[in-house]
């Protein structure tokens, strides 16, 4: 007689906070609460009929039944991962599906596409830009280009670089009759600026040039994209607070400048994000190493 399979999840939650050595943390991993995993293994202790762990005042234990049973239940679920790895590696593998924000795919990385794809010509690229996070499960992404602190749950981050902040503006702004030679003169322009996590960009700047509080409150545009800021700037309607990564090509040919010196490091920056599940997938690989390649080498986001 084949003997009944307990419950998966509780299972799961077995192997987890065995790993762990603690609930708190195993519910953190499989995304659910403490109380969740406590009466998932109690289940499946009821289910098998022995206890697997010591509760104890200063932590867990695992009973010697609990030893003897953690191994097989190891590896079952490293095969299980790893056959999972290998499907999604061989499913449309010359499929490569990228999620970036608008900004970050039409000033950095569409520019550098075709170098990819003459690196990698058996691998067919999509880009998808939007500006939420994307569910790797449902949506048919396969990595995502994300700013943040690369502490997105459940996900690989692989930090690529980080951003500067600092004023741009186009050449002729600096021809005409407003000069730009102390940050105290952009009290005479339009700040452009971009809404959202980078709005408080002008302050932040101001703030470090020792300007007055009262200078960050002049005349501003405000737009939903970075591109379109930065075009703003580029058609001389005001100075934009730029970040780099998607103002170094304008400065680079010239439609921009920078006129003043001060460069401000942000604490965030970009990651190459991916499911682990598949992190390690060819198309993946061939995708993260050319990413840190590109940014190790200069063509950088900074």
């Amino acid at each position: 007689m084949v003997a009944r399979l307990p419950s998966l999840n509780g299972l799961r939650a077995f192997e987890s906070a065995a790993r762990h050595m603690s609930f708190t943390q195993a519910a953190q991993e499989l995304n659910v609460t403490q109380t969740a995993i406590s009466h998932q293994i109690r289940r499946l202790e009821a289910e098998l009929g022995v206890s697997l762990f010591l509760r104890l005042k200063d932590g867990l234990a695992l009973t010697e039944a609990g030893q003897a049973y953690l191994p097989g239940i190891r590896s079952a679920f490293h095969e299980l991962r790893y056959s999972t790895e290998q499907l999604f590696a061989t499913r449309d593998n010359t499929v490569l599906t990228i999620s970036t924000l608008v900004s970050v795919a039409s000033k950095w990385l569409l520019p550098r596409l075709p170098a990819f794809q003459q690196a990698f010509p058996d691998i067919d690229v999509r880009v998808s830009a939007a500006t939420d996070l994307v569910d790797f499960r449902q949506g048919g992404i396969d990595a995502a280009i994300r700013y943040g602190r690369g502490d997105w749950k459940g996900l690989r981050a692989d930090w690529l670089m980080s951003d500067e902040i600092f004023p741009v503006c186009s050449p002729a702004l600096l021809e005409g009759g407003k000069a730009l030679q102390t940050p105290a003169d952009l009290a005479n322009h339009t700040m452009l600026q971009v809404s959202g996590m980078t709005a408080a960009d002008w302050n932040t700047w101001l703030s470090a040039a020792d300007q007055p509080a009262k200078l960050a409150k002049g005349s501003r545009l405000t737009f939903d994209l970075a591109m379109m800021a930065v075009q703003a700037a580029v058609d001389g309607q005001g100075v934009c607070i730029g970040r780099s990564t998607y103002v170094d090509d304008d400065l680079r040919a010239g439609r921009l400048v920078a006129p003043f010196a001060l460069r401000l490091k942000d604490d965030l920056g970009f990651y190459l994000v991916t499911p682990h599940e598949t992190a390690n997938s060819k198309k993946i690989v061939a995708l993260r190493t050319w990413l840190l390649a590109q940014c190790q080498s200069g063509e950088t986001f900074v």
